[in-house]
């Protein structure tokens, strides 16, 4: 089973929660850090990196002895990318998206590709716990082919956890894509009911059976819970605003090691998304 935990907003717990998950279950896990621009989880996980991998993407590289100024990359090339100017064609690579067309379209042969450096990926371990995190290199502007890369990680048979990047856009879908379970986190503010509605607005479209985890509950007020009440989405755990949790998280400790109690919530929300799914899954059958 694959669970993404995702957020409308940053700053919600979104890593907090999946890294707790994660190191609360005894059955073999991996844990993937697909929140690439600003991967945290390591911080609390502390692992044990065994393997860094450069992660490349195609970009287009222009032969001017063979080029004819045709301009039918150009043509092609809806981000362009790769511009015909006078006598010259610039290909602008932090643009490009990889799709290969200005090399198909190419009459002359004259476009080759070479692999930019998107990121890299590290691969390590917390005791049995296998962790997978992404890092995108500085400046790049696209990290949905770099999540793609962790994704590949996936082990079948192994139970995967997602912590995801914050919000809605590309980067977000790339991570929840093809999940069993989707676990939003969010706080009972009126910034966190308006992105919540933004996420849930999302799950949908994907398909995907979610669930809410609210964080620092005992602020705010119930509007957060009304909206979930409205559209179907059961409240899975709540944590409150506990000067202990806050201290915890300060010192980058485990909060399932530095409140024991907590591991058992833990494992009781990974039984409640068990049930959640094994029942989606017999209504499809």
């Amino acid at each position: 089973m694959i669970i993404s935990i995702a957020s409308g907003k940053g700053g919600t717990g979104k890593t907090t929660v999946a890294t707790n998950l994660a190191v609360s279950l005894d059955d073999q896990v991996q844990l993937l850090d697909c929140d690439v621009e600003e991967p945290n989880a390591h911080l609390f996980i502390q692992p044990v990196i065994e393997k860094t991998e450069t992660v490349t993407t195609p970009v287009p590289e222009v032969d001017m002895e063979k080029c004819t100024l045709c301009k039918k990359c150009n043509e092609i090339c809806q981000f362009k990318a790769i511009v015909v100017i006078g006598e010259t064609v610039l290909p602008f690579h932090e643009l490009c998206h990889s799709c290969g067309g200005c090399m198909e379209v190419c009459p002359a042969g004259a476009i080759t590709e070479v692999g930019r450096e998107l990121g890299v990926i590290e691969i390590g371990h917390r005791n049995g716990l296998e962790f997978i995190n992404g890092k995108l290199r500085i400046g790049e502007a696209m990290s949905p082919p770099l999540i793609r890369k962790v994704r590949e990680k996936t082990r079948p048979g192994v139970l995967t956890i997602i912590d995801a990047p914050p919000g809605t856009s590309c980067p977000v879908i790339a991570s929840m894509k093809d999940t069993d379970f989707v676990l939003l986190v969010t706080e009972p503010t009126p910034f966190g009911l308006h992105d919540l509605k933004l996420a849930i607005g999302a799950v949908n479209i994907l398909g995907i059976p979610h669930g809410l985890i609210i964080n620092r509950s005992d602020l705010g007020d119930d509007r957060v819970r009304e909206y979930a009440k409205s559209q179907g989405v059961p409240v899975l755990m709540e944590i409150p605003f506990d000067r202990k949790i806050a201290e915890s998280y300060s010192k980058g400790e485990m909060l399932v090691e530095s409140m024991p109690e907590w591991k058992g919530k833990f494992r009781a929300l990974y039984h409640q998304i068990e049930d959640i799914v094994s029942h989606r899954k017999r209504g499809e059958a």
